[in-house]
């Protein structure tokens, strides 16, 4: 089975110019923590809860500052025509709770989750990949290339 038969299509994007007060009322709107930051059609970086709690707040930075002097810039990503088993390995190694997905253009269409791995019906593929994302400690952070 391809990550495209998986993914959550339905993807909110902000732009690096909006302020990290937009980012964090549109994350309260749809309860999520973490939202893709595109420009020009294309996946620039991510934003988390985590950063703008740890890299703006707790660096004192206010509420209008940019997104793009906070979010993640060097994202990990998988491709839509990725096997769902390689990539839920790959986010139990690299201790990720989800991914972008982007099509072999480059572009953004969707992204992968832990709980769209626990709805496919492969269970003991996402348990395995569960148990993988909930090791504790080390250090981890995205870099730029295709999970």
């Amino acid at each position: 089975m391809k990550i495209k038969d998986i993914m959550t299509r339905e993807v909110c994007l902000v732009e690096p110019e909006q302020t990290i007060c937009d980012a964090a009322k549109r994350m309260a709107d749809l309860d999520i923590g973490l939202l893709p930051v595109g420009e020009n059609d294309r996946l620039v970086g991510m934003i988390s809860d985590r950063d703008i709690a740890l890299r703006a707040i707790a660096a004192g930075k206010g509420a209008e500052t940019k997104i793009r002097d906070v979010m993640t810039r060097d994202v990990r990503y998988c491709y839509e025509d990725h096997d769902v088993e390689d990539v839920a390995q790959n986010m139990a190694e690299q201790q990720l709770r989800r991914l972008p997905v982007l099509d072999r253009g480059k572009r953004l269409v969707g992204i992968v989750s832990l709980a769209d791995l626990v709805m496919d019906r492969d269970a003991g593929l996402s348990g395995a990949t569960l148990r993988g994302v909930s090791q504790p400690g080390g250090h981890h952070c995205q870099s730029a290339r295709a999970a």
